[in-house]
């Protein structure tokens, strides 16, 4: 990951976390839903991610593409 764009991981992260909480989902809960076993690096904004995983993330968490991008400050 570019450091230059370390601030944006953390920010997508936080909303993964955001829309996971508010579909009352542990991080096992959502793991298993979008088989991916780092979603916690995903949500501190540690790792990037896959089209793959945005794509079943905002299926997952009934979102369009467009929240799951949406910055908050």
């Amino acid at each position: 990951m570019k450091e230059q764009y370390k601030s944006l991981y953390e920010k997508f992260g936080l909303n993964v976390v955001y829309y996971r909480k508010g579909k009352k989902l542990t991080q096992l809960q959502l793991v298993e839903l979008v088989e991916r076993s780092h979603i916690s690096a995903i949500e501190q904004g540690k790792v990037g991610v896959s089209f793959d995983v945005v794509f079943k993330l905002y299926e997952v968490l009934e979102i369009t593409p467009k929240e799951l991008f949406d910055f908050r400050d």
